[in-house]
């Protein structure tokens, strides 16, 4: 019923569906503006407001962009999401290959990837998480429009909760870390000698140094790593890796691995308890996610995020944006339904994997030879 509702408009929570606009260059072919007028009257409704033009107020920007030189769209907020919409002449050898740098480079969180040949239309979307998935139902029919509002309504519908507060309160004994950071510690070498630790794709290699120190500030990023750990440390706190750190060496207290101790809804942002003396990473963007899991069911012990697959899970059915309130609602509730929820593996739709267990060693336990690298796009 949650995840419906996100394609009625409105996410979990029912917050409103968000504003938005059309950026960019102008379409460069009739089939292009076909697709977007259509998307535009499926967002519209379904009670997403177009404002032309504008980007006060706006939370979801539509950018076309020159797949030969993308150009970014250069978000105030953080909050914005940003679908690229981009159409080459030829189909490549490979989409993934050849959408995947424009995705980059356009900062796009999502890009629609238009093949045009003059007498054929091909659509496909290109991931942050390195997937590309197609859409192959007719332009003419009602049914393509919704096919591609199902993909964009996660970005047109959710919230960012990757905002930290830092209050450096940590009691003095913990500066050092004790035995749930070693044991997290343990588990990010385990994950790297597991391969379960891609290496991110080159996106600062793909980005000028304005365009990289711009996502930074705005996301507050110290680097590019994938997958997350934690472990809980009693009943309201967990240990958790740090955004963008390698998992593989996780020594300092405050920058590779952080104490959090609750969420502020109202400011959108996790309460982080730091050492005094150390300047603070940010903690991983699914410690919202985390938060929901460990506060439910205080049977779980630990938690991982891996971008790899395991056959025959539930999983769920909207790929919302990284660190967003909505993904951590809709992976808490299919934790929620498991069996045993302190043991549940649950499939994040084009994403990865978030297992639970009593343990970190519970969890190696059970997914060591069950992995499967690459995550099916659907």
């Amino acid at each position: 019923m949650a995840e419906a509702a996100a394609l009625a408009g409105y996410g979990p929570s029912g917050s409103p569906a968000l504003a938005f606009t059309l950026a960019g260059q102008q379409p460069p072919s009739e089939a292009m503006r076909r697709i977007l007028d259509g998307l535009r009257r499926k967002l519209e409704k379904h009670g997403h407001q177009f404002r032309a033009g504008a980007e006060e107020g706006v939370g979801f920007v539509m950018h076309v962009v020159d797949a030969a030189k993308p150009r970014s769209f250069r978000r105030r907020s953080q909050a914005v999401f940003v679908l690229g919409v981009t159409e080459v002449s030829e189909r490549p050898d490979d989409v993934l290959a050849a959408g995947y740098p424009i995705l980059i480079r356009s900062l796009s969180n999502l890009l629609l990837y238009i093949v045009n040949d003059g007498t054929r239309v091909e659509t496909h979307f290109v991931t942050l998480e390195q997937g590309a998935y197609s859409i192959d139902t007719d332009l003419d029919s009602d049914a393509y429009y919704d096919a591609l509002y199902s993909r964009v309504a996660p970005l047109a519908c959710s919230r960012l909760v990757i905002n930290n507060i830092f209050e450096p309160d940590l009691p003095e004994e913990l500066w050092q870390g004790d035995e749930f950071t070693r044991q997290l510690a343990e588990a990010g070498k385990r994950l790297d000698a597991l391969n379960l630790l891609p290496a991110p794709f080159p996106i600062q290699e793909l980005l000028s140094p304005e365009e990289w120190r711009h996502v930074q500030r705005l996301y507050s990023l110290g680097g590019l790593s994938y997958g997350n750990l934690s472990v809980r440390r009693d009943e309201k706190t967990f240990w958790m890796s740090g955004s963008g750190v390698n998992k593989a060496d996780m020594k300092v207290i405050g920058r590779d691995m952080l104490l959090v101790k609750d969420y502020d809804e109202a400011r959108g942002a996790m309460i982080l308890s730091v050492p005094p003396d150390v300047k603070p990473n940010r903690v991983s963007v699914d410690a919202i996610e985390h938060w929901m899991i460990y506060r439910e069911h205080p049977t779980v012990g630990a938690i991982v995020h891996v971008h790899a697959w395991m056959d025959d899970i539930p999983s769920t059915d909207i790929n919302y944006p990284c660190g967003t309130y909505e993904l951590a609602h809709a992976v808490a509730e299919k934790v929620r339904q498991a069996p045993d929820p302190s043991r549940a593996v649950v499939g994040l739709r084009n994403h990865g994997l978030t297992i639970t267990g009593r343990s970190l060693d519970d969890i190696f336990d059970r997914i060591e030879g069950r992995i499967i690298p690459q995550v099916p796009m659907t």
